[in-house]
Parts: structure tokens; sequence; C-alpha cells
């Protein structure tokens, strides 16, 4: 039976959320819709929109249903930029972000002359609170992710979000990988912010949770200055047009109760099975290494170095021992790149190609761990002979 320690790319579809997706398939009806099929289909459009907001901690009117983080990330840092003032031509942007926030200030950059203002991580994968704060004046926006997706280490966002209020900022929180992992409460991090300043956006995606691929939101503060990236319908207070899925949302806000029910409870569980497997790890592989802040990180993650061994051809052996783990974001997958979150942290680009990222979720069983640290020296040892004959064979 195949060992899957890649739930950070994406989680086991809920039976509840894929019931509650069927169930709500058979309701007809297009919301917008005045009809009575149309207005039944509203009903449990809002209900879920209802739902989803008050397990992040906002007003239902502030949920923007998307397809998933990708969008919510370009929505809110996009949709910022052309809300922005007059002169503001910078965007706050810290190292190692997510490729969605990454790509998107890039395309802004390249497009639309935006100014990028760099926060550099520190050794543990977290963004410094004054180094950020010192480049907000002024800015047209800053972002920042709650946990690092690759290396797993957790930001300060109450404290980024406080000194993006007291700068006049606008913020923008990308929580795609902690929502439903650890706590995330939009109203109480924007706190008594004014306006567009501080916290006015913040992503989030269904299929990190146990809902279905394809559905996301962006939790967009009622007092923000935000664009639209599409238009053509109105809907969502003008900021997403499109006929919005329905069961979809029912599905993700089914998930989202569940995960945030049960979140004490399987934080403490997962992190009893996180660290068992490191310290499996770091006693039985020669020179392997933690990354990511040692207790600061999410639940369910365990980034490791393992020096002298292709990340890659690591991923290969262990998927040929039915064991299933990432190389580092699967939005990257495919494409035999050093991680540029690893580079963030001060590393080599050789060391930026030796990692690889075990994620443990709802399904990760203790019998997991053990496959994993049963196979795991081998591997090591196979890739590490395999990385020095490439090397020996280059030399000669």
């Amino acid at each position: 039976m195949n060992v899957y320690l890649d739930h950070a790319a994406t989680a086991p579809l809920r039976p509840e959320a894929r019931d509650s997706w069927i169930r709500a398939t058979e309701s007809l009806g297009n919301a917008s819709s005045i009809h009575s099929a149309g207005q039944g289909a509203r009903r449990l459009l809002e209900d879920a929109r209802e739902r989803l907001a008050a397990v992040v901690g906002c007003d239902p009117i502030e949920v923007v249903l998307t397809s998933g983080g990708t969008e919510s990330v370009n929505l809110a840092v996009k949709g910022l930029w052309w809300a922005r003032p007059s002169g503001a031509d910078a965007v706050v942007l810290p190292d190692g972000e997510h490729h969605a926030t990454l790509d998107a200030v890039e395309w802004l950059a390249v497009h639309e002359a935006a100014t990028v203002r760099p926060v550099a991580l520190d050794g543990a994968g977290r963004i410094p609170v004054d180094s950020f704060a010192e480049r907000l004046g002024g800015a047209a926006l800053a972002t920042a992710l709650v946990a690092n997706n690759e290396v797993g280490s957790l930001n300060d966002a109450p404290a980024l979000a406080r000194d993006a209020a007291a700068a006049g900022t606008p913020l923008h929180l990308d929580a795609v990988s902690a929502f439903g992992h650890v706590a995330v409460d939009f109203r109480a991090w924007r706190g008594d912010a004014a306006g567009s300043a501080g916290l006015v956006a913040m992503s989030v995606s269904a299929h990190k949770i146990g809902g279905p691929v394809g559905v996301g939101a962006l939790v967009v503060s009622r007092h923000a200055a935000l664009a639209p990236m599409l238009h053509g319908g109105g809907q969502q207070r003008g900021l997403r047009a499109g006929t919005q899925d329905v069961a979809g949302a029912v599905a993700f806000a089914t998930a989202a109760e569940l995960a945030v029910a049960e979140l004490d409870a399987e934080a403490r569980r997962l992190a009893v099975l996180r660290d068992r497997l490191i310290a499996g790890i770091l006693s039985s592989v020669p020179r392997a290494e933690l990354l990511g802040h040692p207790t600061l990180r999410l639940p369910g993650n365990v980034h490791m170095l393992f020096s002298g061994a292709t990340g890659e051809t690591l991923l290969f052996l262990l998927d040929q021992a039915d064991v299933s783990v990432s190389t580092g974001s699967a939005c990257q997958a495919g494409v035999p790149e050093p991680s540029h979150v690893v580079l963030a942290l001060g590393r080599t680009d050789a060391e930026a190609r030796q990692v690889l990222r075990f994620t443990l979720g709802r399904t990760s069983t203790d019998a997991d761990v053990d496959r994993v640290l049963a196979v795991l020296p081998e591997a090591v040892e196979r890739a590490r002979a395999a990385a020095s004959g490439a090397r020996s064979g280059a030399r000669s």
C-alpha cells in the first residue's frame, strides 16, 4: 500500500465533502437566476459562504469564491496594485513566497513597472518582523505567507498585520498552507485597522484541507480598495465575475468546518508523528538536516536536507518503494530546478537540490512513519552513490 506523505500538495478528499458536493449538484439552478430553482441554488451558495466566513473569521460578504489559491493570490496582489493610490509604486515581497505570489509580482514588475522591495528570510525560513516593517512605508501593497509552504515555518501574522496597519499599507496574507492546520482568524488579525490599511485580503484553498480541487476563496475586507481581474456579471461585489460554483462552495465549507473543529487535536497528533519522523531520520541517515524552524512550524511538515543526495533521485527511489513525497511546492513539480525557498535560507545551489518535503495529514499513521524510516536510509545511500558516480564520470 502506498504511503502518502504529500498532503501539502493536496489532501485526500474528505468523504463528507464529497457527499455534500454530490448532494449540492442535484440542486438545479444558476445562483444568479431569479426563478425558484435559481434562488434555491442561491440559498445553498450563501449558506456555504456564511459557513466559510464563520471558520476564517470574517463577514460573509467578505468571502470571494475563486478557483483556488493561485487565483486568490493573483486577485489580491494585482487587484490591490490596480487600486493603489497615486504615487505608490512598490510591492513589499518577502523571499521564499509561493510561486503564485512571486510570479504575480514579477508580472507587475515587468508589465506595470512595479518596484519590488524584498525582505530576506532568517535562517529558519521566517519573515523578520522588523525588516518587514522597515519596507512598508509608502508601498502600494505588501504580501506574506502565514506559513511557508515548503519548509513549514510559521510567521508572526498578527505582528505583520499590525505593522502594515501602522504604516497605512494594504496587506495580503497567503494562508493556503496554514488554514485548517493552525489557527487562522482574519478578523482578529485585522484588528481595528482603518480603511484599506493593514490586513485587507487573505487567500485560502479547499484541496489543502480535504475539499475539492478547483475551489478557493479570497477574504476581502469590506473596506478594501481592490480592482477585479474578471469582468462580466458583477457577481461577488463585482470582484469576481462569473457563474459561481455552488457545489464546490458547499464542499469547501464542509471540509473547512471539519478541519477547524479537529484542528487542535489533529495538530497535536500530527506533531507527535512529525517529531518521531524527524528524530528517526536524524538518527538513521548520516548528514541529514532539518530545515525550517525547529518548533514554530506546521504540525505535519518535515523538510529535510540530505547532503550529497539529489532530491529528484530520492523522490524516484522512494516512489519505487511506494512512498509519495515531494521535493518542494507541487506547483513547480517536474521542473528540475533548485528550491528558491532553500536558497532564501542562505543555502547553496547544490543544497537547494538535495531536499525532500514530507507532509503528513489526516490519514497519516504511525505505520506510515515506520515505512518511511524503513526504506529511507537505503534510498539516501543509493542516491548519494548515484550522485558520486555522476560526478566521477563528469571528471573522467
